[in-house]
């Protein structure tokens, strides 16, 4: 037989156990005519008549005798991995979660779950990985287990969880000597600016519609990611523009204002990414549930 299902080996065992194909049906649950198909499935298979009609009831021949300690440890097998279900407890030994970032995701969301960590789940770890534009394919490989960020260009066969929505600011040193409290379009285009090359995510936005507006900033800085520009923004007259809560965590440790931009520009999601092969994971379903209640609003 090409296919052989777990009822059949139910069927041989239970039908040596009892010596009667009756009371194997009633133990089973089953009707009697489809315990006596079964056996005929059987004698088949094995090409043995298995059990022989007595006195004393259904005895086993030498075949069946030969082959009931494989079909109970095939069917123990069977129950076995039927039975299993996989329990992640973040309580109970060591686990690192292999975490794709953004620079501003570091230093937004991860000391907030570091310090959750620290209290409710000690022994694990995360390995913050820079968000490029390997990592879909990293997400597929299972390389790493989850993404955080603005990532638009995921496609089919990643599932995605919104935290929250986002808007972008310009950041102005504090003593700038010609802007005020407001930022005037035309102050705007006059200024130097710093842009942060941002390639595997989606903050080339902010490039993509100035181009598109015909908006030509005066870049004189281009820098790899978004960790020095607050303190470039507060020993300089530059601007830069970012995420507003990335702004808000900068004006806290650096002389720098939050100034709403005068070039009207979209709101974004930051959203946690994770590839369909690891949805039912659950481990990463713990991770993402964290996630989730730490950052969702």
């Amino acid at each position: 037989m090409t296919r052989f299902d777990l009822q059949l080996l139910m069927i041989f065992d239970e039908i040596y156990k009892t010596g009667s194909v009756t009371r194997a049906a009633e133990n089973l649950g089953l009707a009697q005519p489809t315990v006596s198909i079964g056996l005929n499935k059987l004698r088949k298979h094995f090409g043995d008549i298995l059990f022989s009609r007595t006195t004393g009831g259904m005895e086993p021949t030498p075949h069946a005798q030969n082959v009931i300690d494989d079909v109970r440890a095939a069917t123990a097998a069977l129950h076995s991995a039927l039975r299993h279900r996989v329990v992640f407890d973040p309580k109970e030994g060591e686990r690192e979660f292999k975490v794709c970032m953004t620079d501003i995701s570091e230093i937004v969301l991860l000391p907030k779950l570091l310090n959750y960590l620290k209290r409710h789940a000690p022994t694990i770890r995360i390995d913050v990985i820079k968000i490029s534009t390997d990592t879909p394919n990293h997400l597929q490989d299972g390389e790493v287990d989850l993404a955080v960020g603005f990532m638009p260009h995921l496609e089919a066969g990643f599932y995605q969880q919104k935290l929250f929505d986002q808007n972008f600011v310009c950041l102005a040193a504090v003593d700038h000597p010609r802007i005020g409290a407001t930022l005037t379009r035309k102050a705007f285009l006059q200024e130097g600016h710093v842009l942060v090359k941002s390639s595997g995510t989606g903050h080339s936005i902010v490039d993509k519609i100035m181009a598109n507006e015909g908006i030509d900033r005066k870049i004189v800085v281009r820098v790899p990611s978004f960790l020095g520009v607050a303190r470039i923004v507060a020993q300089t007259d530059f601007l830069v523009t970012v995420p507003e809560r990335f702004g808000t965590a900068m004006a806290n440790q650096e002389k720098i204002r939050i100034l709403a931009s005068p070039i009207r520009l979209p709101n974004f999601s930051v959203k946690q990414h994770w590839h369909e092969r690891f949805h039912a994971d659950p481990a990463n379903k713990w991770l993402r549930r964290i996630i989730a209640q730490l950052f969702k609003a």
